[in-house]
């Protein structure tokens, strides 16, 4: 069986490193680089600069782990703006569901 965990190389403060994250870390990552609006490699040398201690791919899951809770506690404030929900229809073949998510 394949491990989910993936090595990804990334260069950070002119340093390559390597990190090894799931693709759902990674993506989250990725994300949070793109509404921030900075670099993967800038995100990631932050997060590098004000861990305390683990390894930087811990340190890394544990950022996206935060930044999704911290989220998720904003938007369960009473009068919190709902972020939009995406409706997802099962293809036409399959029984008919319907999920919005």
């Amino acid at each position: 069986m394949k491990s989910p965990v993936v090595k990804r190389s990334i260069v950070i403060a002119g340093h390559k490193t390597s990190v090894s994250l799931e693709d759902a870390f990674w993506k989250g990552l990725k994300d949070i680089a793109i509404v921030r609006q900075i670099t993967l490699s800038d995100l990631v040398a932050s997060i590098d600069t004000d861990r305390q201690h683990g390894n930087l791919s811990s340190a890394i899951r544990l950022f996206v782990l935060d930044h999704y809770r911290s989220r998720s506690n904003a938007d369960d404030r009473p009068g919190a703006a709902q972020p939009p929900r995406e409706i997802i229809l099962a293809p036409a073949h399959a029984a008919p569901v319907l999920r919005v998510e």
